[in-house]
């Protein structure tokens, strides 16, 4: 029997709904005393002109199935153009530009596009790589239009103003978007999410998180604020640069929390970092806040305990755990983490994750890099022990664009035609169903005694007062690796000798770190940037091979 669904369909009930509640408010200015002045939209206008928009892409052949390259800064515009390509069945292939330009411009290519719409940036370099879009026939501009043909968006806003229009009638197994992994562990490759996958996805956020009608929402990552409207919460566009959450200005997010009564906020551990050092510094309280999530990569208990000095004590930072092809699949809230799960992280048991969220079945297999093509080859650990961490629920995605190596090592068929996925992470579980991260699979130190996992590691050189973070890596072949580790201080270190010294100590004391001997200082981690907090440990692993040999 075939299933229909599309998430374009959520944002049409939320209009009926709430016609007049504000669905998305940007930042567009301010007035000479340096308030704020916001543009936004209503539900009911964000659905009409998503219609008039998809009316116009259709006019031009943009439409069903049509893989179209989206490179469009967060705003109003952005949610236009994704719901309007949602209502036509256009398939939007998004590309993290933090990965560099060229890696940015090979993901594109192998998507083969057929169009492209974008900002004028994204036109400039269009037009200055022209290899990378070979495929594409059809441009549209958000902007203006400078030395380039196609058309603006606003010329296909206003082509057929007032007009509804039917959306297309998208299978829950039919291509909804494509989009490409940051490839911090290997090749970046291409999602492909369904419409089914999504409708999942906002099933699972409103059922573990409990939205309720009158929330209002902080996204500070652009692609989880496509959520809200289908939520039926108004997205508060931030007034920050996403590309460089790290650097955020406080000031700016207090300010948007205060000015809307923000209830629900999303933050990377960077960002939740900075504007809880400054929350705390100045005393600060955020009553309005009902939850705080937190992703992207491992939330430290310290980070978390530092933001929830400014949150009331019902307020809790959830920390979801998931990828870009499984989000959110397990979870787990503060006041667990705190209260109990905390000293176990800080004494190397590795980073509590939580439960399976709803109906997410998760398995723990024995580590192996090789393919597994049948779900009948897989081994399960028994509790305590560590392994792969693979999941199954509607949500998980099941191939990769044009990529079948990528599924072969990722994807484990089942036999009811659904796919286990392979995160890609180590974990372990404990007697209550939780799991305990332990680091990504392709970062395990092998030396031939033992096996080094980099989150329970690195735990015990954060406990040093001065360390912020650490990060463990390996050098020489497999199974008979040199253990290296670097650290990177909260601030500079004057003496750095005897800053040495008192890691050395410190690792010699525990038995997971004891046969550490090589330990460097480096004063700024090489970071993914869509979050600022993954480390690129292949990029130390290099910098560990010339230091050792020296």
């Amino acid at each position: 029997m075939t299933h229909y669904t599309n998430i374009a369909q959520s944002l049409k009930q939320s209009a009926d709904l709430y016609p007049f509640k504000r669905a998305v408010v940007y930042p567009a200015s301010r007035d000479r005393s340096g308030r704020v002045l916001y543009s936004q939209l209503t539900f009911r206008q964000l659905d009409q002109q998503s219609d008039n928009l998809a009316a116009g892409l259709d006019s031009i052949g943009i439409g069903r199935g049509t893989r179209t390259i989206l490179m469009v800064t967060p705003g109003i515009n952005f949610f236009l153009t994704v719901f309007a390509m949602f209502k036509i069945g256009a398939v939007p292939v998004v590309v993290d530009p933090g990965m560099g330009i060229d890696r940015m411009l090979q993901c594109l290519a192998r998507s083969r596009p057929t169009a492209f719409i974008g900002i004028e940036k994204a036109h400039v370099l269009r037009t200055l790589r022209p290899g990378f879009f070979k495929t594409v026939k059809r441009w549209v501009t958000v902007g203006k239009k400078w030395f380039w043909g196609g058309h603006t968006l606003n010329q296909l806003m206003n082509r057929f103003p007032g007009t509804p229009f039917k959306s297309v009638q998208t299978t829950e197994n039919e291509t909804a978007a494509i989009v490409f992994t940051t490839g911090s562990t290997g090749p970046a490759k291409g999602v492909i999410y369904t419409h089914g996958n999504f409708d999942a996805q906002i099933r699972q956020i409103q059922s573990h998180f409990k939205i309720a009608p009158d929330e209002v929402d902080l996204p500070t990552f652009p692609l989880f604020a496509l959520f809200d409207p289908a939520l039926g919460m108004t997205a508060v566009i931030p007034d920050m640069d996403p590309t460089k959450p790290a650097l955020v200005n406080p000031v700016k997010i207090i300010e948007a929390i205060e000015n809307h009564g923000v209830t629900n906020m999303f933050a990377s551990p960077a960002l939740l970092n900075r504007v809880g050092k400054y929350g705390r510094e100045n005393e600060i309280k955020l009553p309005s806040l009902r939850r705080v999530v937190s992703a992207g990569a491992p939330v430290s208990p310290a980070n978390i305990e530092q933001f929830s000095s400014m949150l009331s004590s019902e307020t809790q930072i959830h920390t979801p755990y998931g990828a870009t092809e499984a989000v959110p699949i397990i979870s787990i809230g503060s006041h667990e983490i705190l209260s109990e799960t905390r000293k176990l992280s800080e004494q190397g048991f590795g980073m509590c994750v939580g439960r399976p969220i709803e109906n997410t079945k998760v398995k723990l297999i024995e580590i192996s890099d090789e393919p597994i093509t049948q779900i009948q080859e897989i081994q399960e650990v028994p509790e305590n022990q560590v392994g792969e961490i693979t999941v199954k629920a509607d949500l998980v995605t099941e191939h990769y664009f044009n990529d079948a190596n990528a599924d072969l090592l990722a994807k484990i068929p089942d036999t009811d035609g659904k796919v286990w996925h392979r995160m890609g992470d180590l974990g372990w579980k404990d007697s209550k169903g939780r799991i305990w991260f332990c680091g990504r699979k392709a970062h395990r130190v092998e030396t031939g005694k033992e096996t080094l996992f980099t989150i329970p590691v690195e735990a015990i050189f954060n406990n040093h007062e001065k360390v912020y973070r650490s990060a463990l890596t390996g050098v020489g072949p497999k199974n008979r690796q040199t253990p290296v580790v670097f650290v990177e201080p909260f601030e500079k270190i004057s003496d750095e000798k005897q800053f040495l010294l008192e890691l050395s100590d410190l690792a010699g004391k525990n038995p997971l770190t004891a046969g550490i001997e090589s330990i460097f200082i480096e004063y700024k981690f090489p970071v993914d940037i869509r979050h600022n907090s993954k480390i690129f440990r292949e990029k130390l692993a290099i910098k560990a091979r010339e230091l050792i040999t020296e």
